[in-house]
């Protein structure tokens, strides 16, 4: 392992490739929505459907995928599957990159909102 900025050692390259197979799930604006969901609590799929705007058999499709990465789990609850995030570094992940976004998107549209306030 090489050494790189500041003393932090570089990650094996399994390592890397898990991560580089998660942020490409993650990729996708409705599997980033459905995790961002349930990363605020679990949900059965339809829920889910519902909440991410998604058609019930996308939304399956994607949990199924999301799942299979590990990024997802789920139980049962009578004949009803719930999902949900179980892994703290995901959720934490997620939330501060679509935090920041939020953010910097609040940040640009500010004068434009000021503007169109002041009727200008």
């Amino acid at each position: 392992m090489a050494t790189g900025v500041d003393g932090f050692e570089d990650p094996p390259a399994e390592v890397l490739a898990e991560a580089a197979a998660a942020f490409g799930l993650l990729a996708s604006s409705a599997r980033l929505h459905i995790v961002w969901a349930l990363a605020q609590g679990e949900s059965d799929v339809t829920g889910l459907a519902e909440r991410v705007g998604g058609a019930l058999p996308a939304v399956s499709q994607h949990l199924t995928k999301l799942k299979l990465a590990g990024l997802v789990r789920s139980r049962r609850e009578g004949r009803r599957m719930v999902y949900f995030v179980d892994d703290s570094d995901v959720v934490t992940v997620v939330r501060l990159m679509v935090g920041q976004l939020t953010a910097r998107a609040d940040v640009v549209s500010a004068p434009v909102r000021a503007l169109r306030g002041t009727g200008g």
